[in-house]
């Protein structure tokens, strides 16, 4: 039983897990078991190029990010499990036991962070009564959304990225992804708003 599984690692998918994962000294997550599918090949970053994004060097390449980022989270908090090579098909169950079966497995979870693209149509079952057109994206462009109240779908599920209503910007998802794990850190401490940060010195 894992405590949270992020379903994606693009952009949020991995900046939630980054920040969940930098909580593992603090006590109300030094036991927690975090995990993310890391099935990549449909993301939107295998084709970008970056020039106006944040702390990024113009030109970089969406597919060189997406290697980069699961190696920083491998190498700075290993303790986050990466499933590689697995996609999911159904997601099913409630807040506290959720159950996601991949191609290859199965895996049950407290808490559950979609972090897929919002391409249509949607890549796995049992989020279908929350499918709604995308409300920042161009009507041509078929853009689906997961209906939610900052991030949160239904108890125990949250939405990160473009999935969740956001424009297609990498800043944007990445930020999204560590709201969604301030708001699980906050679950985690008793409901008291938590942040993680590092400094010099410190």
């Amino acid at each position: 039983m894992f405590d949270v599984v992020i379903i994606g690692a693009g952009v949020s998918g991995v900046s939630c897990a980054l920040v969940l994962g930098s909580a593992q000294n603090k006590p109300f997550a030094v036991d927690k078991k975090i995990a993310i599918i890391a099935h990549q090949k449909a993301s939107s970053l295998q084709n970008a190029v970056f020039n106006n994004a944040y702390g990024i060097p113009a030109g970089k390449l969406g597919s060189e990010l997406l290697a980069e980022s699961l190696a920083q989270l491998a190498t700075s908090y290993p303790h986050v499990l990466q499933i590689e090579g697995e996609k999911v098909l159904t997601l099913s169950g409630e807040a506290g036991n959720f159950t996601i079966l991949t191609n290859k497995s199965k895996y049950q979870a407290k808490l559950v962070v979609v972090a897929v693209g919002a391409g249509n149509p949607f890549p796995f079952e049992g989020l279908e009564n929350y499918i709604e057109l995308h409300q920042k994206t161009p009507a041509f462009k078929n853009r689906i959304q997961l209906k939610n109240n900052d991030h949160l779908v239904s108890e125990g599920i949250y939405v990160t990225g473009v999935l969740a209503g956001h424009r297609s910007q990498l800043s944007i998802a990445a930020g999204s992804g560590a709201a969604v794990a301030t708001d699980i850190l906050t679950l985690w401490n008793d409901e008291n708003h938590t942040m993680i940060h590092d400094a010099i010195g410190k």
